[in-house]
């Protein structure tokens, strides 16, 4: 049978995590749980979710939270099954819980999330290709559509070759401490 998870309000999440009576888990990727996440939460990234058991603390309510609340909405029955008893979800997800005027933990040093990456660097080739293609020769038309199916295998096999290429960058390597 499966679960579903109950929706709260970012002010009823805020109270009921500041009491001690729940615990927020973050489903988004480490990277974008780096660079803003809400004091407290803790990451459980969704790619491996069922890898890493949910804690449990008696009493305790678990809600979960992602950036805009679409990414859990999606995974509902995933996120809720494991729960004991009622699973929450946060309304909205971070952005919700910002536009609530509730604290954000940011850091501003942390890489942009992957997934901006890929598509600032996409949209910036398809562009150059675009411009070129038109101003010096069509030639350069092949490097738009060559994004383009980079982007079309990426959504189809869930292989990206651009992130990849873009997690070697100097700025996403793990700073040594």
């Amino acid at each position: 049978m499966s679960k579903t998870l109950i929706a709260l309000t970012p002010d009823a999440v805020e109270e009921r995590v500041r009491q001690g009576h729940a615990l927020l888990i973050d489903i988004r990727e480490d990277d974008e749980f780096a660079r803003r996440h809400i004091p407290g939460a803790l990451s459980r990234p969704l790619s491996r979710f069922e890898a890493v058991a949910l804690p449990e603390m008696a009493g305790t309510e678990i809600i979960f939270t992602c950036r805009s609340g679409m990414r859990t909405a999606a995974n509902a029955d995933r996120l809720a099954n494991p729960v004991g008893g009622n699973a929450y979800v946060l309304e909205g997800g971070l952005d919700g819980w910002s536009r609530a005027g509730l604290l954000i933990e940011a850091n501003h040093r942390a890489p942009l999330e992957m997934m901006r990456q890929v598509q600032i660097v996409a949209g910036s080739l398809v562009l150059l290709g675009v411009v070129l293609g038109w101003l010096m020769s069509p030639i350069f038309f092949a490097l738009a559509a060559f994004v383009g199916a980079g982007l079309t295998f990426a959504g189809i096999s869930g292989f990206c070759g651009m992130a990849r290429l873009l997690g070697l960058a100097p700025w996403n390597r793990p700073v040594a401490i």
